[in-house]
């Protein structure tokens, strides 16, 4: 076989590992290591702790000012609702303006409306649809400084340390989530809800201040930013065009839509299947939070003996016992335990979903992929909510309970199809070899549409492995966003081809050409090892133009603009 034959044969369809006996990780460095991650993860407890006792305080305060079940239950839906809708939004706004000053941004705003809502609580002038409405604000300030938060993680440490760093993140919101119910209703039956939404503005006081002395070291902008429509646009396709994180959706949506049972039912299951009352119902909460936060301490240790998929494997089955367990048992001792696996199984798998996300992102792209993988997790914990209360309405709670399991051992199941990525190893750091063209044609940075033409001479015995290697730099120029791409065979010189795509202007095109990685560079190297000709392959540079709109009949003519420019190692720009 020849050379260029075995290069072309070695491109995957996305630059990472899948077979699970890839060898695990190497141990990574604590994320304590880091005095910025340190300081923010402390006063994001802080806030975590806020945001509980709030949720508290107004579900108590709606309980005084309506009878009617659905306000109450409105309460939560009005603050995971903005999650579901401004995700992707927030994660455009986080790519493409400073991230600290995005999270600025939102935790000033929960401050505000906090301490409005605190002032409204002790003059009495709330009334359920405004309770409603201060709630909805504050979930559309945590639906915005989400996706903020979780990409500047990799802002904070180093790549190594960044698995650790997520799972710290949710044994954080657990800790919260275990303690934070009881302190609410605390401070509600001691001082009422006034109070406890006047705890939860305090709580973001820390991290505001933290925020504030934060200086992050980030490379200069070298393009401005995109329009929030075409960047909320470009983080679809980015993720659309990229298998390995249509992968890690595709399992999170699943292990959502059966996760979301035991939390959704755990009243039901305090109630009727271990015949308690409130103070079971947190037992039971407190023992699924503990068992989170215990799953976060082993995460680290799990990533040093395992790979991705396994992770993902053993803490669905983790989670699968749990359930099942939960949902046949009718004895406290017997449930607690179980509960404590399924929320061991609950953070390991979500952490690891939202890593592995983050480590198949580049920079560039990192918040509005978290954002999306945001809305596929949630989604399908909302849907599970649904669909697993009707179940247990319709079929008593056990049966829900072990569909819920079932579920589980089916993502298990799809994994030996669809195994997750090892993406440790991907470099996804800028490839930095372009550089912007000079033209013979004035442009500016709207100037458009402009079409690129690459013209290649390949072997007849080349093409196979030429058509296989074109395939993944379709995908790859699709996902930077390119428009219209094609390849052309020219029918008087059989080792002609053509590639050609549209951008719709010339600060398209230069954004296009940045975003190329460390990990496409085997692409590029490939296409140049199967070009023949005796140069470069030619790069041709054209700018559409309607005849009736040009000034002269020479200005409608396509443009040669050279040849194409080559990187400081003679590399053509291709």
């Amino acid at each position: 076989m020849p050379q260029s034959m075995r290069m072309a044969t070695r491109e995957q369809a996305d630059p990472a590992l899948t077979p699970m006996d890839e060898p695990p990780p190497m141990p990574s460095p604590s994320p304590w290591a880091y005095p910025i991650f340190r300081a923010i993860w402390v006063a994001t407890l802080f806030s975590n702790f806020g945001g509980l006792i709030q949720s508290v305080g107004a579900s108590w305060m709606m309980l005084s000012l309506s009878a009617s079940e659905r306000m109450v239950a409105l309460v939560q839906a009005s603050v995971a609702l903005p999650i579901l809708l401004l995700s992707l939004l927030a994660g455009a706004l986080a790519d493409n303006l400073d991230r600290r000053r995005v999270m600025l941004f939102a935790q000033t705003m929960m401050l505000v409306v906090s301490i409005t809502l605190a002032a409204f609580a002790w003059a009495k002038w709330l009334t359920p649809e405004t309770l409603l409405l201060f709630t909805f604000l504050i979930g559309c300030g945590t639906a915005l400084n989400g996706p903020a938060w979780q990409a500047s993680v990799g802002d904070m440490v180093e790549r190594p340390a960044l698995p650790s760093a997520i799972a710290l993140n949710s044994m954080g919101f657990n800790i919260a989530r275990s303690l934070g119910p009881a302190i609410g209703g605390a401070i509600v039956a001691a001082a009422g809800a006034a109070a406890a939404f006047l705890v939860n503005a305090l709580s973001y006081v820390v991290l505001i201040g933290v925020l504030a002395r934060w200086r992050p070291n980030r490379p200069p902008r070298q393009l401005p930013p995109e329009r929030i429509d075409l960047a909320m646009a470009s983080g679809v396709r980015y993720v659309a065009m990229s298998p390995n994180i249509r992968r890690v959706l595709l399992r999170a949506l699943l292990f959502g839509l059966g996760a979301s049972a035991v939390p959704a039912l755990m009243p039901v299951v305090a109630r009727d299947l271990v015949a308690g009352g409130p103070l079971t119902y947190g037992l039971l909460l407190g023992a699924f939070g503990v068992g989170a936060v215990g799953g976060a301490l082993l995460v680290r240790r799990l990533r040093a003996k395992f790979t991705t998929e396994q992770i993902v494997r053993l803490a669905s089955a983790a989670f699968a016992i749990g359930a099942a367990t939960t949902g046949v048992s009718p004895d406290l001792f017997a449930t607690i335990p179980a509960l404590l696996l399924a929320g061991a199984g609950w953070v390991v798998a979500l952490s690891t979903f939202n890593v592995t996300v983050q480590l198949a992102a580049p920079r560039w792209v990192v918040a509005r992929a978290l954002a999306l993988y945001q809305m596929f997790a949630f989604g399908g914990m909302a849907a599970g909510s649904w669909i697993f209360g009707s179940l247990a309405e319709h079929q008593g709670i056990a049966s829900a309970l072990v569909a819920a399991a079932m579920l589980q051992i089916g993502g298990i199941l799809l994994g030996t199809i669809l195994p997750l990525p090892v993406m440790e190893e991907v470099n996804l750091d800028p490839l930095a070899r372009w550089r912007e063209p000079e033209t013979s044609v004035p442009v500016t940075p709207r100037s458009g549409p402009i079409v690129i033409t690459i013209e290649y001479r390949i072997r007849e015995a080349d093409i196979a492995a030429f058509l296989t290697v074109m395939g993944e730099r379709r995908r790859i120029r699709l996902r930077d966003g390119a428009r219209h791409w094609t390849l052309l065979r020219d029918l008087n010189d059989r080792e002609l081809w053509i590639e050609r795509y549209h951008v719709a202007t010339w600060l398209d095109y230069l954004r296009h050409n940045q975003r190329r990685t460390q990990a496409d560079a085997a692409n590029i190297e490939q296409i140049l090892a199967l070009h023949i000709g005796p140069d470069r392959p030619l790069v041709q540079r054209m700018i559409e133009r309607e005849t009736h709109s040009l000034p002269g009949l020479a200005e409608s003519d396509p443009h040669d603009l050279g040849p194409p420019p080559t990187d400081a190692s003679g590399t053509a720009q291709i």
